[in-house]
């Protein structure tokens, strides 16, 4: 990709696509009418504090690496490795989950006898569609994530208009009274605040290629206010739609989006099946992007540490397109395994692999407890640097955006700690001593760095 190609429009675009999330979002409306209310807070609280703050950053460093760099240039090379290593390996995580709902909902809406093994060459076959968009290059992952990105705002747009035409015609399954929206201040309005939040990350994505950004001093902060605006619109329209069409209670916080569609979608009468698959056949096209933006964020952060240089695998360039092929590979490898894993041991590895979800989410919030405090500190220390752009309310303004987004962070962490359940050893063990080692791994991979440096300096 040539220097300064992506526009304001792709920026907005692939900055929806990635934080977006069409199959996660729907939880939180299991609180009710509420959760609309708590929507709208979350937004004032966390995503407009994180959202300007990645606009003063990106504007300010417009240079690849995007989190990675920042954190380097605040708290030095050790801590931006385990920031860009603990980024990589959410993803790689992750991945399968999303795709496992991904032939889970093609299963439901097009093949209802399909094998469990087909649905498990489904889920792999996407993984390795992504993979091998990320290895043809950044130009062909953000074509296709711009086009994801009108899909998603088509989609969540048709569910409110949905939502809005079965209101008139059959009635709410929730009531929708002023009362309703009332917030009510216990522990089930705290967590799901913070799955709110998980499904409002992604701004600094699009700063992983800032080097590319045409104007990044000027269109990131554009970008920022721009995508934030219809991110958090389209979020609550989706909501608003789950909620007239699937009473509360009854809520699947898995298949909810997918139930709430097909109940919406009567209104067409006897189009309603072709509606539907029309609708459903989009949404998996977006569950694909979605992986497609986060894949090239993880490894375009990961490819600009320090360690990744002086590692084979991680390290290794494709010849033709220029990529960090084995990083993406690797990606594909571990999602593979983990879905083989999911369909192989049946029901019995239903808890094992969603618990490894569970690390995958602690993981993705680790590295955001160094965002907002490189923020301040960087504020601080490169005072003398020219900044297209500030967070308003000079210091005292960024410290209480920092505070706010560092707070909703690591009440997001503790929160995946607290299960109600009591202390469970198979969930509990894999989050900490997972952690532990996925830490582990990252401190060794910076030694061994530091070591092939060291000796390439006595050698010259």
């Amino acid at each position: 990709m040539g220097e300064k190609k992506v526009s304001l429009f792709k920026m907005v675009s692939f900055t929806i696509c990635g934080i977006v999330v069409l199959d996660t979002f729907v939880a939180p409306a299991a609180m009710g009418v509420s959760s609309i209310t708590v929507w709208l807070l979350t937004a004032i609280l966390f995503f407009i504090p994180y959202g300007l703050i990645n606009a003063e950053l990106g504007a300010t460093y417009p240079e690849d690496g995007g989190i990675y760099l920042w954190v380097k240039r605040a708290f030095g090379e050790f801590q931006a490795t385990l920031v860009a290593w603990f980024y990589w390996v959410n993803v790689a995580f992750w991945m399968p989950a999303v795709f496992i709902a991904f032939s889970w909902w093609f299963s439901m809406a097009f093949a209802p006898d399909l094998s469990v093994w087909a649905s498990a060459g489904i889920a792999i076959a996407m993984c390795w569609l992504v993979v091998y968009i990320g290895i043809r290059g950044k130009e062909l992952s953000i074509t296709v994530t711009n086009i994801a990105a009108i899909l998603k705002v088509a989609v969540l747009l048709i569910f409110g208009l949905l939502g809005a035409v079965y209101f008139v015609k059959n009635g709410p399954a929730n009531s929708f009274t002023l009362a309703d929206f009332k917030l009510n201040l216990n522990f089930d309005t705290i967590a799901y605040s913070s799955a709110i939040v998980y499904n409002l990350l992604g701004f600094e994505l699009i700063s992983s290629i800032a080097s590319e950004i045409d104007n990044p001093g000027k269109n990131i902060p554009k970008m920022t206010v721009m995508a934030g605006v219809l991110i958090a619109a389209l979020y609550i329209v989706g909501t608003f739609g789950v909620l007239v069409a699937i009473p509360a209670e009854s809520l699947d916080p898995l298949d909810g989006f997918f139930y709430a569609i097909q109940e919406l979608c009567t209104v067409f009468g006897s189009a309603q099946t072709f509606a539907f698959n029309f609708i459903i056949g989009i949404t998996l096209v977006t569950l694909v992007s979605n992986m497609i933006s986060w894949t090239l964020g993880g490894v375009e952060v990961l490819d600009e540490a320090e360690f990744t240089k002086n590692t084979k695998i991680l390290g290794h360039v494709h010849k033709k397109y220029n990529t960090p092929d084995y990083s993406y590979i690797l990606m594909g490898i571990i999602s593979t395994l983990l879905i083989v894993m999911n369909f192989a041991l049946g029901e019995s590895a239903n808890q094992a692999f969603w618990t490894i979800l569970s690390f995958s989410f602690l993981v993705f919030f680790l590295p955001y407890l160094w965002l907002f405090p490189a923020a301040i500190k960087l504020r601080i220390k490169d005072k003398d640097i020219k900044r297209p752009y500030q967070v308003p309310g000079g210091l005292p303004g960024l410290f209480i955006a920092g505070t706010l987004g560092f707070l909703f962070i690591l009440l997001g962490c503790f929160l995946l700690f607290f299960t109600g359940e009591g202390f469970d050893p198979l969930y509990h063990g894999t989050l900490i001593i997972g952690t532990g080692i996925t830490t582990l791994f990252g401190i060794s991979l910076y030694k061994k760095s530091q070591k092939v440096i060291k000796s390439e300096r006595k050698a010259s």
